[in-house]
């Protein structure tokens, strides 16, 4: 996105809700767990798709599953709470609805996985694909949060940047 652009989208965040964002420690929380889902994810897709394709190996494929739908679960709730000190409300805050939108996608796909696994009804590769499904799904919001974290640093201008790096 060019600049001339980016001055005329509309903010992330205004003056209070950035500096509430930069003050609650649900903004580390989510920091730490974001990444951490996503390296789970990386080992977890590895071990899915070698499941796929060999047959063996599904105990730790859906091992891996059901901890990266733990680390879901947990960076739903503390979102929840971060996007309820930041913008007053648990879900679906203007500025972050269709990432909100997109993660009850995530979480049925994941709970489904769970359901299925816990009662039998699919069989492994059946299972597998619906992993598959949820990790697409994911995939998709992964993406709309970078882009969303890309906005916020390029909202911040340049000597917000600069001394964020300094401070560093």
């Amino acid at each position: 996105m060019s600049q001339r652009e980016g001055r005329h989208r509309k903010p992330l965040y205004d003056a209070q809700q950035r500096a509430r964002r930069d003050a609650t420690a649900w903004t580390l929380v989510q920091g730490i767990l974001a990444p951490l889902q996503f390296l789970v994810f990386l080992v977890s897709l590895a071990l899915v798709l070698r499941t796929l394709a060999t047959g063996e190996g599904a105990f730790a494929a859906n091992v891996s599953i059901v901890a990266k739908t733990g680390l879901l679960y947990a960076i739903m709730v503390t979102g929840s709470i971060w996007e309820k000190v930041v913008f007053g409300r648990y879900l679906f805050a203007p500025a972050f609805y269709w990432e909100d939108m997109v993660s009850m996608l995530v979480l049925a796909l994941h709970s489904a996985y769970l359901v299925a696994l816990a009662t039998g009804w699919i069989e492994t590769n059946g299972l597998m694909l619906l992993a598959l499904a949820a990790y697409g799904s994911y995939a998709i919001n992964a993406t709309q949060f970078l882009l969303k974290l890309r906005a916020a640093r390029l909202d911040a201008g340049p000597a917000s940047r600069l001394a964020a790096e300094g401070a560093r």
